[in-house]
């Protein structure tokens, strides 16, 4: 269902960007913490961890598509998608203080389990929340310009999150103990609470009563699987720019997933001090609150694709300058974090702001009805990224002699060769991913005048 020509008023701008206090405190505060909380709380080895997280991850990325398909059956047969979000907004805090609360003593390998299924339920709570999301720019604005300030203040509201959370989910942690189980179970509680808040909000945003649409007879369940994954193939079969746009943002949610997971290892033992976490997180997104809405500014000057751009180089040449941190960590590190922060800004609200353009380009060609499927296959993706982010990171400090440790057992020293692994999963590893991901970019055709000459 696309967007007719409207004014997008304040009210939908704002409660529909109050969503990305959820999103965006999800998506930081467990790929910040999860896998070292595993390692350095629970004492779960770092393979196993990388293990954990990737597992849920991948069971997030195959309900995604099923999810958006059910999305686009629900707004078809009820004329709005605001059911499914609200689950999802109500069941995730609960679920997200269950992850965090394995008790101490617990055996590493029980604890792993427990941190598996309860992290699951929560990546499900969240992506019935989240795909939905991600299809409601196209029914809630027309036109390429519309979009863009839609997602624009999105993406403020996200990278407030994402200092937010970065930041506040260390130091709610150490308030409460620092990385013990009441540190972690206060940082869950609160953390939760407030991403389940903003989820809710946002929920009330999407439109009711939206004319139905043509709808499927109802199907056994195996039936329904396959159709609604066959939904997500077939917009990433009929439609190239999505293609090319999934792909470069997958490859950049690597990147970027690499460096959140790595950050307090890089605080702990490169900057030897687990509160740099916090003045790290500060540094990335301070300037990245003010850059934000110039990007809106660039992509309306030389369009969103260029803008993506010179965005994803910018952020690889400041991660790629950290490599220096392999001969001389310091407080230095803060200046090019900034720089990757307010490129990150770009990174994210340009394409986000394209994906719309993308679904009513399809919606041309191929008819309305598909923004959940695109919705899916988008929050699969991002997923894909986030979770290969972590396991890239287990696999480096597995391979250089990382030593896992638990709460209350003193603190392990790590081999040279383990702080160059953390110090190059925080440079030269993403910047060679950024890299990458400009080919796929490359390959993004559509242009403003493809999208605003035909709506």
């Amino acid at each position: 269902m696309i967007a007719t020509e409207q004014s997008l008023t304040r009210a939908t701008v704002t409660r529909y960007a109050v969503g990305s206090l959820g999103t965006g405190g999800f998506s930081t505060l467990p790929g910040l913490v999860l896998v070292y909380y595993l390692t350095d709380s629970l004492g779960v080895a770092a393979i196993a961890a990388g293990a954990v997280v990737t597992v849920a991850k991948v069971w997030d990325v195959l309900i995604d598509p099923v999810i958006g398909a059910r999305s686009d059956r629900m707004l078809a047969q009820h004329g709005s998608r605001r059911p499914m979000m609200l689950a999802g907004a109500i069941g995730l805090p609960v679920f997200f203080l269950l992850t965090f609360a394995v008790l101490p003593g617990t055996a590493p390998g029980v604890a792993a389990v427990w941190v598996l299924g309860a992290f699951v339920l929560t990546a499900t709570a969240f992506s019935l929340f989240q795909v939905p999301y991600i299809a409601l720019p196209a029914e809630l604005a027309s036109g390429y310009d519309q979009r863009t300030r839609l997602l624009t203040w999105r993406v403020v509201v996200l990278t407030f999150a994402i200092l937010l959370f970065g930041a506040g989910g260390p130091a709610l942690r150490a308030l409460g103990g620092g990385n013990t189980f009441t540190g972690y179970l206060l940082m869950a509680l609160v953390a939760g609470v407030v991403i389940g808040v903003g989820m809710l909000v946002s929920a009330f945003v999407a439109p009711r009563g939206l004319p139905a649409g043509v709808l499927a007879p109802r199907e056994s369940i195996l039936a329904t699987l396959r159709s609604n994954y066959a939904a997500g193939m077939h917009v990433l079969r009929d439609s190239q720019p999505f293609r090319a746009l999934l792909l470069t943002f997958l490859l950049q949610g690597l990147a970027t997933g690499l460096m959140l997971a790595g950050a307090n290892y890089v605080a702990t033992w490169v900057l030897h001090s687990e509160d740099a976490v916090t003045f790290l997180f500060i540094a990335l997104i301070a300037p990245a609150l003010i850059v934000t809405p110039l990007w809106g500014v660039v992509a309306r000057r030389i369009g969103k694709e260029r803008g993506f751009a010179i965005s994803s180089i910018l952020f690889g040449v400041a991660a790629l300058s950290m490599v220096a941190l392999l001969w001389a960590p310091g407080a230095w590190v803060y200046a090019p974090v900034a720089v990757a922060g307010a490129a990150y800004a770009g990174m994210q609200s340009l394409p986000m702001a394209m994906l719309p353009d993308v679904i009513s380009h399809d919606a041309r060609r191929n008819g309305d009805g598909r923004a959940g499927s695109f919705g899916g296959m988008w929050t699969a993706g991002e997923t894909t990224g986030m979770a290969l982010g972590a396991t890239v990171l287990s696999v480096v400090l597995a391979a250089s002699g990382y030593v896992s440790r638990s709460a209350a057992a003193a603190e392990a020293a790590q081999p040279g060769s383990a702080v160059a692994g953390i110090a190059l999963s925080f440079s030269l590893i993403p910047a060679v991913i950024i890299a990458v991901s400009l080919v796929p970019l490359a390959r993004y055709r559509l242009r403003k005048g493809d999208i605003d000459g035909v709506v």
